[in-house]
């Protein structure tokens, strides 16, 4: 069917995910502006946690997203797509499943070879605490920081890859709205 829409549920989770990834490029942005290092600016160690949290949280949501996506198919395509048009957002969609998969991913590895680890747990927004992987925090010194600086720099790169992703998905559906598809309709906006 023409311009047929996502399920409801397949939005809730699109938007949630795009809300959580979009608070977390927000928060990362923001401690930078305070001292990260020794001595952290009280206001920073409250964003980097809230970080983690949502960042488990889109991890989850992930997870959701990628089952519903397996049980239930999605709308086809407008009619109005070119074959190269269909095949850039198959690219697309399929980074982005890829990316918020990895950001969480690197992130969590990189936080449990963290030296202050064990002074900084995880919180899932003041309600638990997320275990870490103990094959990695008991890993020796030396080992641990190569893996804190390896996932970290994994978790740095994959965030540019996030933004050209979100920029050529926005584009896109933006490009196939103006141009008299309804895009934003199959994504619960609008009638």
């Amino acid at each position: 069917m023409e311009n047929e829409r996502y399920t409801r549920f397949a939005i809730v989770l699109h938007w949630a995910i795009a809300l959580g990834v979009l608070a977390n490029i927000a928060l990362a942005w923001l401690w930078p502006l305070g001292d990260t290092h020794d001595s952290i600016a009280p206001y920073v160690r409250p964003m980097i946690d809230k970080h983690k949290a949502i960042g488990l949280t889109i991890l989850g949501l992930a997870v959701l997203r990628l089952l519903w996506r397996a049980s239930h198919r999605p709308p086809a395509f407008p009619l109005g797509y070119r074959p190269w048009e269909r095949h850039l957002a198959h690219i697309v969609h399929w980074g982005l499943y890829f990316v918020i998969f990895a950001m969480p991913i690197t992130g969590y590895v990189m936080d449990c070879a963290f030296k202050d680890a064990a002074t900084h747990p995880i919180g899932w927004f003041g309600l638990f605490e997320i275990p870490r992987l103990g094959f990695i925090t008991n890993l020796p010194p030396d080992s641990k920081k190569w893996v804190h600086d390896t996932f970290g720099a994994a978790h740095e790169v994959i965030a540019y890859l996030v933004y050209a992703l979100f920029a050529l998905h926005v584009l896109g559906a933006f490009k196939h709205q103006f141009g008299g598809d309804r895009e934003l309709q199959r994504m619960g906006i609008g009638r």
